[in-house]
C-alpha cells in the first residue's frame, strides 16, 4: 500500500475585508491547512460583483501554500423545490457560485442536497433535479466539482443518509462532476452511529458502496450538540458533543479518506476553531 497522504485540517472562514485580506488572514490564525468560503450571502439570492484584485491573491496565495480551497453555495438553493421561482433562483445561484468557484481556483462547491418540502413528492424532486441540474453540471467551468452535502434529515430531505446518495447519483448519470461533502454532524443526526465503535468506518464502506471510490472530496468535522437520529443540524466543538473525540481518529484511517481536506464548521471564535483544529491534527498524526 502506499504511503498515505494525510488530509488537510482546516477551517470554513469568514471573508469580511476580502477574500484575501480576512479569509487567509483568518485561517492563518487558527492553523488552517484547507479552506471554505462563501463567494455570497449564505442566506439571500444577491450575486454581488466579485473584486479582481482580492480573487487573484486569494487564487495565487492558496497555490503557493498548496492550500485547497472550497466554496459553500447559499442554503437556500434548492432545486427541489415545488416553488418555481426557488428553482430559478437556486439554477441561477448555483451557476454564479460555479463560476466564482473556478475563478478562485477552488476545488469544489459545496451544495446541500435540497428537499422535496411536500410529502410523498420524492420521484418529482428526483426527475426536477435531473432535469435542472445536468445542464449547470455540463456547462460548468472546469475545474470544482459540485459537492452534495447530505443533510440531517429532518422535512422530506433528498439525502439524509449516504444510502441516499445512491437514487441521487442515478438521478444525475453520476455524472463525472458530482461529488460528496460528508458531515459528521448531519450524518450522527440521520441516524449514522458515529459514536459506536467502528461506526464511522461502516458509514464510510456504505457511502462508497453507494456512490463509488473517489467521490468524496470534502468532509465537514463538527461534533453534534443532539442525539442520534434527531434530525438535528446543531455543530458542537470537537469532543464537546454527543460523537466525542475517537471517531474522528477513525475518521483520518478509513481508505476513502485519504488525503481528503477535513474542514470544521464548529461553533465559536478563532480560540475554539484553533483549538478543534489542533485536536484534529493530533488525532491525523496519530
Amino acid at each position: 500500500m502506499p504511503p498515505r497522504k494525510p488530509s488537510p485540517v482546516g477551517a470554513h472562514v469568514f471573508v469580511a475585508g476580502g477574500l484575501a485580506t480576512g479569509g487567509l488572514a483568518c485561517a492563518a490564525e487558527v492553523g488552517a491547512e484547507a479552506v471554505q468560503v462563501f463567494v455570497s450571502n449564505p442566506r439571500g439570492w444577491r450575486t454581488p460583483a466579485n473584486d479582481p484584485a482580492q480573487d487573484e491573491t486569494f487564487r495565487c496565495r492558496c497555490a503557493a501554500r498548496r492550500m485547497p480551497a472550497f466554496v459553500h453555495a447559499p442554503y437556500l438553493v434548492n432545486l427541489a423545490s415545488p416553488s418555481e421561482l426557488t428553482r430559478e433562483r437556486s439554477v441561477e445561484s448555483l451557476r454564479y457560485t460555479l463560476r466564482r468557484a473556478a475563478a478562485i481556483g477552488t476545488l469544489g462547491v459545496v451544495v446541500h442536497a435540497g428537499s422535496a418540502v411536500e410529502d410523498a413528492q420524492r420521484d418529482r424532486a428526483l426527475r426536477q433535479l435531473r432535469e435542472l441540474l445536468l445542464p449547470v453540471l455540463d456547462e460548468a467551468p472546469a475545474g470544482p466539482r459540485l459537492l452534495v452535502e447530505p443533510t440531517a434529515g429532518a422535512g422530506q430531505s433528498l439525502c439524509a443518509t449516504v444510502d441516499d446518495l445512491a437514487p441521487y447519483f442515478a438521478a444525475l448519470d453520476v455524472h463525472d462532476r458530482l461529488g460528496v461533502c460528508l458531515d459528521t454532524c448531519h450524518a450522527f443526526a440521520a441516524g449514522h452511529d458515529l459514536a459506536a465503535p467502528g461506526g464511522v468506518r461502516t458509514t464510510l464502506n456504505r457511502l462508497v458502496r453507494a456512490v463509488g471510490r473517489g467521490r468524496l472530496g470534502l468532509v465537514h468535522a463538527n461534533d453534534s450538540k443532539d442525539g442520534l437520529a434527531s434530525n438535528r443540524d446543531r455543530h458542537e466543538n470537537i469532543g464537546k458533543g454527543r460523537i466525542g473525540v475517537e471517531p474522528f481518529a477513525e475518521l483520518f484511517r478509513h481508505p476513502a479518506t485519504r488525503g481528503v481536506p477535513v474542514v470544521v464548521e464548529t461553533p465559536g471564535k478563532a480560540a475554539e476553531h484553533r483549538r478543534d483544529i489542533a485536536i484534529l491534527k493530533e488525532l491525523r498524526d496519530r
